[in-house]
Formats: structure tokens, sequence, C-alpha cells
């Protein structure tokens, strides 16, 4: 079973214009089932919404786990002003400087409402409040109503989740592609397309891929879904930080768009197990597979909580380089998602007990 590029862009379009930000997945859930059930022999869930494929190579083999996250980071409704302003607390990461004026839908119970992130104009401040970040606390989202009551009446209430609104577009270069939540809905995509890779392909283990829920707010998922999997050995599928644009020094990141996935070889959350990192970058070259190496030395990727699983499990961190994370308008380029899904089918194919023994008995 193969799926044509047209498909696979598709599917990654959907998923990233789909709204789920932490702790409101299932929306994405279900539209992610419909990909991930084709391609799979089981799915398996934990009670916080993680989702996983199953298949079988050697069932006598290591338990492998690959997945990426289906949240995307957003807001939440705290409370609406007396003029039917809606305040807001975020969820997951968030730089100020790259919200105002952005458009931001609200998921109530009757439906999508459309505002967008205002503040007090720039004419109303002297010339040293220019001059400073507008603080989060200080924003609001205008969904153009006269007051509180008005607001209400669309169905709005404190706790309803807010999503960026950003439509995914191709860009100048025809393999490069903007648009929100690709943190992480190209790791969610990832899963599948190696699943569909994997069909009617032999490896030596049993491989469970799909996606945690609530990664942005503290790798919450990550620790169901792995006491849920309970495997041997897992890799987290993420994106990287770009460094191939201005003002980004090589010693701040090292990856650039169309070079290769990444491999993180270090993180906020996790120094990955050596032997484990060697295997996969061994891989790579053995393949001719590009591969870049990064490392971050501020937040984690959903491995980080998975190695800690029992006695430990090996995990990696692998994906795409992506440009402006955690903003309403990531870049990423599609060879690098491309050459992703066939290192990791390269790495299933050779992932045996040997190997699992090799990685965990050095």
């Amino acid at each position: 079973m193969t799926s044509s590029a047209s498909q696979r862009m598709d599917m990654i379009k959907a998923l990233t214009e789909a709204h789920g930000v932490s702790g409101f997945e299932q929306n994405v859930r279900k539209l992610y089932q419909t990909y991930l059930e084709p391609v799979s022999e089981e799915l398996l869930r934990d009670h916080f919404g993680g989702i996983v494929g199953r298949k079988t190579g050697d069932a006598s083999g290591p338990k492998v786990l690959i997945s990426g996250h289906l949240d995307e980071i957003g807001m939440m409704v705290k409370y609406i002003t007396d003029e039917g302003f809606i305040k807001f607390q975020t969820l997951g990461g968030w730089w100020a400087q790259v919200m105002l004026a952005q458009r931001m839908i609200i998921t109530t119970r009757k439906g999508e409402v459309l505002g967008v992130i205002g503040s007090k104009p720039p004419h109303l401040l002297d010339a040293d409040e220019r001059n400073k970040v507008v603080k989060i606390q200080e924003m609001y989202i205008d969904i153009g109503v006269t007051d509180k009551a008005e607001a209400e009446a669309l169905g709005i209430r404190p706790g309803d989740p807010i999503t960026p609104w950003s439509p995914f577009v191709q860009l100048g270069n025809d393999r490069v592609f903007m648009g929100k939540a690709l943190d992480n809905r190209l790791g969610c995509a990832t899963a599948v397309e190696l699943l569909r890779a994997l069909q009617g392909q032999a490896h030596p283990n049993t491989l469970f891929a799909g996606a945690t829920t609530q990664e942005e707010v503290g790798l919450r998922g990550a620790q169901t879904l792995v006491h849920h999997v309970k495997p041997d050995i897992a890799i987290a599928l993420d994106v990287g930080i770009a460094g191939d644009t201005p003002g980004v020094k090589t010693n701040e990141a090292m990856s650039k768009l169309g070079k290769g996935p990444i491999v993180l070889i270090y993180d906020g959350s996790m120094i990955p197990n050596p032997r484990f990192r060697d295997f996969v970058m061994d891989t790579a070259a053995d393949a001719h597979i590009p591969l870049q190496v990064e490392s971050i030395a501020g937040g984690g990727t959903d491995a980080g909580r998975f190695q800690t699983f029992g006695s430990g499990v090996p995990s990696l961190a692998i994906g795409c380089t992506t440009r402006y994370i955690h903003s309403h308008a990531a870049i990423y380029h599609q060879d690098d998602f491309d050459h992703g899904v066939q290192l990791l089918a390269e790495v299933v194919k050779r992932l045996d007990r040997s190997v699992l023994d090799d990685i965990v008995n050095d």
C-alpha cells in the first residue's frame, strides 16, 4: 500500500488545519484515526487520548514505539470582559512578539468563533512604551461584539479552547510549505507514512506508531502512552529549530531546511542513549539518507518521558527542521519529511533483538 505525493500532502494539510490544542485533541484524533486505521492491524488508545497503530513483524522481537503528538500550542478562554473581549490562558510556549494581530478560532459548544489578538494601539503609547514588548497578560481577543452577553450568546464560556487560524500553503519553492501546528502534526503524519511504507515489508519487531496528547504542556500524554504500550525502545517524532535564517548563529541552531531530518543529541528533557543514537546515525549513512544533528538547550520532547518508563527505555527524538515553530506560521521542507520516513523504515527493518541487547547492555 503506497500513497501518492498528493495524498500525502492532503493528509498533512488536513492535519495541520485541524484544531486541537493541548487537552482538546479529540477532533484531531478522530481525523487522525481515519489515516491511521487503514495501515494498522489494530488501534490502541490510552485513557488520555493517545493513539497508536500496531504492525507485527516478528512477535518475538522487541516492541518499538514511534510517536508524534496530536496537540498544538494555543490558548483557553479565561474570562469575558464586560465589553465582550476575551482574556485568555496560554497553552504551551508562546513568545509575545509573534502574537499581536493574529487571527484565532474559539471553539465553543455552538461552533467556531473567529477573532483577532489585540492590545492598546501604538498611537496611544508614549515612546518608551512603544519600545517594550506587549505582555501576554495585557492582550485580549476581539470577536467583534459589543458586550459580554453578546459573546456568551455565541456560546463562549471559560475553558473553551482557542486555536491559531492559518491555512496550509505552498511557498515559492514547491517543496516548501507553511502552516500552523507543524509542531507536531508533521510527526503524526510521519507515523502514518511509516506504517504505510512497511506494508508488505518484513521487520524483526512489533511496531506501535501514532501520537500522544498534551506534549506542549509538559509531556503528559507521553507518560500514559508509554505505560499503555510498554515498549522496549522508543522514538519521539517532533520538530527542530532551523538555523538557516538571518541572525541565527551556528552554535545556536545547526540544521537547515531541505538537508535531511534531524536527530536530537541533547535537549532539556533528555540525553539520548548513545548506542541507539549511533545505530540511527549509522543506519542513515549506510542507507545514504541525509541526516542532521541538533542540540536544544531548552524545551523537550516525548522521548524525555518515554526513557524513564519502567527500568528505562532507550529513546531518541527524530524530526523535521522547522522555521518559526510556536507561531501561527511555521515552515518546513517536504524532502526532510520524506527522508525522515525513509530513515525510520530502515531503522525498524534493522532493529532486532540483538540490536536491542547491544543497546541496553552496553
